[in-house]
Formats: C-alpha cells, sequence, structure tokens
C-alpha cells in the first residue's frame, strides 16, 4: 500500500511505501505524450567518445542472495547460477556532465523537466516558499520540488555545472533510454548488473568483499548516523560523490554500491529468479516497475541495506529523483 504525496499546487504527486522509503519515490504515469521517452527532435549517435567502459568476460556466476538478507517482497531467492556473454559496460554512472552533452545535441526534455517537479531529500534542497510543492506521507524526509530535474539536483536554484563530476539523478527510466538511443548503447540487463558488481568475487555480500568497512575503510556512499535526521558524512559526503570516489571493485567499475541507484533494463517481479532462464536472461516480459539496483547514498542497515550485491529493488520507468541514476552497456 502507499502513501500519495500532499500536493499543494503544481508538479506530480509521489508515492512511496514505509518498506522503500529511502529509496526512489514513485510517480504514477500523468503525462501520455512522455510516456515513450523520445527526445524532442531528432536523435544521432554521437555520444559513444564519452564512455570509458570496462569488458566484462563471459562466464558463469551464482545470482542472489546467499546471506537470507533481503526483504522477501524483493525477490533475491532463490540463488541460481547463470552464464552470461562478455559485455562492455560502463567503469562510472553517467555524470551531469555527459548528460548535459546529450541535451545540447538533442533538445531532449525530461520527464522531470515535463512535470514539472521532482523529489528531493530533505537535508539537501535548496528550494524555498511555494517551490516545496509537498511531503510524502509516511516519507517526510522526500521534498516534491517544483524545477527538480537533472539540471537543478536540489531545487531550481542549483545548478549541475557545480557538480558536473558527480551522476547525474532525476532521471526517469524513458530518460535512461533515450540517452543510450543518442549513445548507441543500451542499459544493463539486471544480471548483467549484478556479475559486473560483484567483480569476480563468487557468494560476496558486497562488491568488494564480506565486510562493510574493511579495515575501517569506507567503500561505498551511503547514510552514517540516524536516518533520516541525522548524517555524520563518515564516508566524506551527505548527497551525491564524484565518480571515482571510491575503491574499484575487481574488475575496475566504480561506485556498484551506494552514490545512487542504478536503472536496469529489466520488468521487475519478485517471483522471477524461481523460473528465470539459465543463459544470458532478459527479465520477464511484464512487471509491477523496472529494477533499479545499488542502493544510494540514503541507504543505511536500520532501515534499508539495498546496497548488497544481491540487493533489487523497482520503481515506475516515469519515476525520478535525487537519488536515481544509470550506467550504460555498449551494443554488441
Amino acid at each position: 500500500m502507499t502513501d500519495s504525496t500532499k500536493a499543494s499546487s503544481g508538479g506530480a504527486p509521489l508515492t512511496t511505501s514505509q518498506a522503500k522509503g529511502c529509496c526512489a519515490p514513485s510517480r504514477e504515469p500523468r503525462l501520455p505524450d512522455i510516456a515513450n521517452g523520445r527526445p524532442a527532435r531528432s536523435i544521432c549517435l554521437t555520444g559513444q567518445e564519452f564512455h570509458s567502459s570496462i569488458e566484462i568476460p563471459e562466464g558463469t556466476f551464482r545470482m542472489g542472495d546467499a546471506f537470507g538478507e533481503g526483504y522477501p517482497t524483493d525477490g533475491e531467492t532463490p540463488v541460481h547460477e547463470v552464464r552470461l556473454d562478455a559485455f562492455h559496460i560502463d567503469a562510472t554512472a553517467v555524470t551531469n556532465n555527459m548528460f548535459a552533452s546529450f541535451i545540447e545535441a538533442t533538445g531532449y526534455r525530461t520527464e522531470a523537466e515535463q512535470y514539472g517537479s521532482s523529489a528531493v531529500f530533505h537535508m539537501l534542497s535548496t528550494a524555498t516558499g511555494r517551490d516545496i510543492i509537498g511531503t510524502a506521507a509516511g516519507a517526510p524526509w522526500w521534498l516534491n520540488i517544483h524545477g527538480a530535474d537533472w539540471a537543478h539536483p536540489t531545487g531550481p536554484n542549483s545548478n549541475w555545472q557545480h557538480i558536473p563530476d558527480h551522476p547525474v539523478v532525476h532521471v526517469s527510466h524513458h530518460d535512461a533510454r533515450a540517452y543510450c538511443t543518442w549513445a548507441g548503447r543500451r542499459l544493463p540487463t539486471e544480471a548483467e548488473w549484478e556479475y559486473a558488481a560483484r567483480g569476480s568475487l563468487e557468494g560476496k555480500r558486497y562488491a568488494w568483499g564480506n565486510e562493510l568497512t574493511p579495515d575501517g575503510e569506507h567503500r561505498c556512499n551511503i547514510w552514517q548516523g540516524t536516518f533520516p535526521a541525522a548524517n555524520t558524512r563518515a564516508d566524506g559526503h551527505l548527497g551525491t560523490a564524484p565518480v571515482g570516489s571510491f575503491p574499484p571493485n575487481g574488475y575496475g567499475l566504480y561506485e556498484m554500491a551506494g552514490n545512487v541507484w542504478e536503472w536496469c533494463a529489466d520488468w521487475f517481479l519478485p517471483k522471477y529468479y524461481r523460473n528465470s532462464p539459465a543463459d544470458n536472461p532478459q527479465g520477464p516480459t511484464i512487471g509491477a516497475g523496472r529494477v533499479m539496483r545499488g542502493g544510494s547514498y540514503l541507504c543505511h542497515d536500520s532501515y534499508c541495506n539495498r546496497y548488497r550485491v544481491a540487493a533489487r529493488t523497482s520503481n515506475t520507468p516515469e519515476s525520478s529523483s535525487g537519488n536515481l541514476g544509470f550506467r550504460t552497456i555498449a551494443l554488441n
């Protein structure tokens, strides 16, 4: 059951659930003209040069939660064997600078821009007055901010140019796919994402091993302190961190845990693992939303431990928020 955003005027209502309140809040479809996610004018394949890809070798791995730590409704079990062909994946999430090049080349308007608002974490908001449309019932730390979008990540008075090397946020699944079309790339499947995130480690809890902070070293950008009111910033960050801020995993991939949620190509069904194909699974043909992976700077083990490598959740493809981004894979 979800709780609707209390909206005073304008913007688009957001919904959230208590179980996923530190994840990315959802948005229900409203504007039929943006449902297909196409750019405002024709696109051209000129974005490939912005991507630093890492080759992930073909192989077989055991996918899913081997520790029994996942939320039952997320469907992280059973652990099952998956075989994947080789692929090339971005070393980092797509950055503001990269996304700005796409916008400049195509004139694309994101769904957050067309809806007129997006979700911003309350401690990061730079909005005031009427720009704060409302809060999500049950998750008041999410503010629905008029004028928040990829170019204005914390509100209409902010600007992406101040943080060009941070991951782009306020990007819906439709927006991410439009970027991929321009760049001649695609979103990873959920299986590809987890295989890459594991960095050749078998059956581990995190992308670097089983300990969250080995030798006291922070390996990801998540919440420290008491969520959602007090963050000690022991890892050095309250919101997003520049890409490449933390050590890479065994494949050379950065921030596969924390920082921002990353869209995957798959539809989400909690029961999918029970009968998913063993060879290059593409996900179900229908679902309750699109898969998100990796967790974000708002995850904390007391509330949302989805920064584990097997963790999975979902959101509606129209949704956007200040902790939701993506990375891409090269076309074959």
